[in-house]
């Protein structure tokens, strides 16, 4: 059994707590809320996850030096936008080697360093993993069954991480490929944003299967540039996380660009689906990163009108759909004619 403290206290780290719990994990909760954790305790019920009762063994708190102290595993699980701060945070409580496994998917826009980069930076005595996959907190949390990939520089370290996660439902793959892990699963959120639109817009399943075949193709061309992996693409934190944000009503990220497919803005998109959507914060970043690495990202690039320069929906779909002429993929080769 190990002791595992899970930083944040949204779905997904409460979803993780549970599973971890019924792994046979001493597993507790922290959340920078107090109100949040005294609601925890007396309701062991998530207002998110109100179908799923949290057992009476995992523990709640707010103070952060109780939730890191003896700790086998620190799960760090609080919203992109949020990590630098919380790791910062931790700094002054975090012990030589600790492994911390980041849960959150994003890119950092000022910098556009991934989550992992940006905890390294903070926590240089962390040993940082990520943990990855199509994995709604909503599924994990009734014990659905799912598949994620542990990443890790060490092979021993991810095996470590694999470990605790695995049971009879939640299935780990173990990858070296950190980088290509955290750009296909923060990435796929700004293409979520786009089939929610589409959706919005009542276009159909020809349209959702564009976006994803073609969204796959944006993302693995930067990743590949930026040093990540095909393999990691074509896996499960590329397609696989890509396709369940693109289809699932359990997506906030789809459930958005439906709002905004029908007319809100993003502003009223987001406050309406009241949780915090990382595609809308990810879409600058994976931008700036396209015109860094001069890498085309028409998605991405009509994502980004819709949201921050008011361009309508429809008006980006033509634009997609009206591009120059291209070939599908320029490393096949013709007959000679």
């Amino acid at each position: 059994m190990a002791s595992i403290g899970v930083i944040g206290a949204g779905t997904w780290g409460t979803a993780l707590a549970v599973l971890l719990n019924g792994n046979g994990h001493q597993t507790e909760i922290w959340s920078a809320i107090p109100e949040e954790v005294e609601e925890l305790k007396a309701a062991h019920v998530h207002r998110n996850l109100p179908e799923v009762r949290i057992p009476e063994t995992v523990g709640f708190t707010a103070d952060l030096q109780e939730a890191m102290a003896d700790k086998d595993l620190l799960v760090l699980a609080v919203p992109s936008v949020f990590v630098r701060e919380t790791a910062r945070k931790m700094r002054n409580y975090l012990k030589e080697g600790q492994i911390i496994t980041n849960v959150a998917k994003g890119i950092e826009e000022n910098t556009l360093m991934t989550l992992s980069q940006i905890i390294e930076e903070e926590l240089p005595q962390a040993e940082v993993t990520v943990l990855s996959g199509p994995s709604h907190a909503e599924e994990v949390s009734k014990g659905l069954p799912t598949t994620c990939v542990a990443g890790a520089r060490k092979k021993h370290v991810a095996e470590f991480v694999q470990s605790i996660f695995m049971s009879r439902t939640f299935r780990v793959y173990t990858s070296p490929d950190i980088l290509g892990i955290e750009l296909g699963s923060a990435l796929k959120n700004v293409i979520a944003l786009a089939a929610g639109m589409a959706d919005g817009l009542g276009y159909g399943d020809n349209t959702k299967a564009a976006l994803i075949t073609r969204g796959i193709a944006e993302i693995s061309r930067l990743g590949i540039d930026m040093g990540g992996k095909m393999e990691t693409f074509a896996g499960l934190t590329g397609i696989g996380d890509l396709i369940v944000t693109c289809a699932s009503m359990h997506s906030r990220n789809r459930r958005a660009g439906i709002l905004m497919g029908q007319g809100r803005t993003m502003e009223e998109a987001m406050a309406e689906v009241k949780m915090v959507v990382e595609g809308v914060y990810s879409a600058k970043a994976a931008l700036a990163l396209s015109q860094k690495y001069h890498v085309s990202m028409p998605i991405v690039e009509q994502v980004n009108e819709i949201l921050f320069n008011g361009m309508p929906a429809k008006e980006a779909v033509s634009e997609l759909m009206l591009r120059d002429k291209r070939i599908e993929n320029s490393g096949l080769e013709w007959e000679e004619e």
